[in-house]
């Protein structure tokens, strides 16, 4: 008998080497009443295991790992959290569906809950607890389904303008509000040794949002609604005139080969007067502060994206927590996740990424915690616009074949190498059409 594909219906007939490529990894009674979950069967087997990723920010681990000992202990189960790269998780999934086994509890970025939704339980009712139709679109899109949702979105990470007051204020100028504006503030600051900083290779985070941001501040859009290549068009030719001019008149040339962390690393070593990053920038240097005294925090403040002549889209990478359909545990791992979305301890988590991690409902944009950190309010204001990865396009494994290949990010990294405008535009329509099959 053949074995039968745990894969979603969009992916099943995709061997694992494009799977992998599609999802950029080349990755007690007590219960019951405490959670408000549901009673753990008598006989199940008493362990819960948990994958999920290393956070960049480490006091997020731990909080998590010590939400994860405190529901063991109250529900009486052991549970086990093991933290990895994030780029290792889907590589970690895909064995774990095709095998029919694995962590009870993974956590998955983007729409990998779709693409593995096969593999996945229904989530509906702990998305329903968790906010239902109140939980931001973006964070929906990343696992809902016809027939209901592969997974729990948990928190998003997007990203602001990290920016040097001190410098901003030397040369005579202020965060913009448009892409233009922004073209005249990066070059003077690059003029006084202060670039913006930008990496435009192939790194999973920084790279792709800027692009996507550019590309859709100009009205550019690689695919419609309906999956239909139609990124050759003025608005595309548009942006892409754009970065070749701010590229070189505002940038660190040599961004074209940098990874995610390297504008970070530019940017502590006061090599940067500005770069497009999560909060992640400013809260190390919140810690050299608080730990060593270091005042560099006091001269770093944020903007959102600016707005070109369509206005602007705000990209949201979404991390969801999924059940497999394997787990002889899931009334626990259920009520787990019910137990991480509880408010208080759901605040706990928030409270210690510091701005880091986006929630899912807009009373986390309204938390008294941005008023403490005045300087990342912008990052308050991500969620409520943003769009996923694929926008507006189906956000299927097209779209994450379409990310994985970095084909926007090379159409602008040739522009920016050289290449005609033409010519890029038809790399990217003729790498579009092949991805889609239109």
């Amino acid at each position: 008998m053949a074995k039968k594909s745990r894969l979603a219906p969009g992916a099943q007939g995709l061997q694992r080497r494009e799977l992998l490529s599609a999802t950029g990894a080349v990755a007690v009674g007590a219960g019951l009443g405490l959670f408000g979950g549901e009673a753990p069967a008598v006989a199940q087997p008493r362990e819960l295991k948990v994958l999920e990723w290393s956070s960049f920010v480490r006091e997020s681990d731990v909080e998590v790992d010590r939400q994860a000992a405190e529901f063991g202990k109250a529900e009486g189960i052991k549970v086990t959290v093991e933290h990895i790269n994030n780029n290792d998780l889907p590589a970690r999934a895909v064995a774990a569906v095709e095998n029919g086994v694995g962590p009870d509890v993974i956590q998955l970025w983007d729409n990998q809950p779709i693409l593995f939704s096969g593999g996945l339980i229904d989530h509906s009712d702990l998305v329903q607890a968790a906010g239902g139709n109140q939980i931001y679109k973006v964070f929906r899109d990343a696992s809902h389904l016809e027939t209901g949702y592969a997974g729990v979105p948990y928190f998003g990470t997007g990203a602001a303008n990290a920016y040097r007051t001190d410098v901003f204020q030397q040369a005579g100028v202020a965060p913009p509000k448009t892409w233009n504006e922004y073209l005249k503030v990066g070059a003077a600051i690059k003029k006084a040794g202060m670039p913006v900083g930008q990496a435009l290779g192939h790194s999973f985070g920084d790279p792709p949002g800027f692009c996507r941001a550019v590309h859709w501040a100009y009205g550019g859009r690689p695919v419609d609604e309906r999956g239909r290549v139609t990124i050759d068009s003025p608005e595309t030719r548009a942006a892409l005139e754009f970065v070749k001019e701010f590229w070189f008149a505002a940038c660190d040339e040599s961004g074209l080969a940098w990874d995610d962390s390297s504008n970070n690393r530019a940017f502590a070593a006061g090599a940067l007067g500005a770069t497009r990053n999560g909060a992640s920038i400013y809260f190390v240097a919140k810690r050299n502060f608080l730990e060593k005294g270091d005042g560099f925090v006091k001269n770093i403040s944020h903007f959102v994206d600016p707005a070109g002549p369509a206005g602007k889209k705000q990209g949201m990478l979404v991390y969801s927590r999924c059940i497999f359909t394997y787990s002889k545990v899931r009334t626990a791992a259920k009520n787990y996740i019910r137990f991480c979305m509880q408010d208080a301890n759901y605040e706990k988590l928030f409270l210690v990424n510091r701005g880091y991690i986006q929630g899912l409902l807009p009373k986390w944009d309204a938390h008294p915690f941005w008023k403490t950190e005045p300087q990342l309010l912008p990052f308050a204001e991500l969620s409520k616009d943003a769009v996923h990865s694929g926008w507006p396009g189906p956000f299927d494994r097209r779209a994450s074949e379409a990310g994985a290949k970095y084909i926007l990010v090379d159409m602008f990294a040739r522009a920016v190498k050289g290449d005609s405008v033409d010519s890029a535009v038809a790399f990217a329509a003729s790498e579009l059409k092949q991805t889609y099959k239109t």
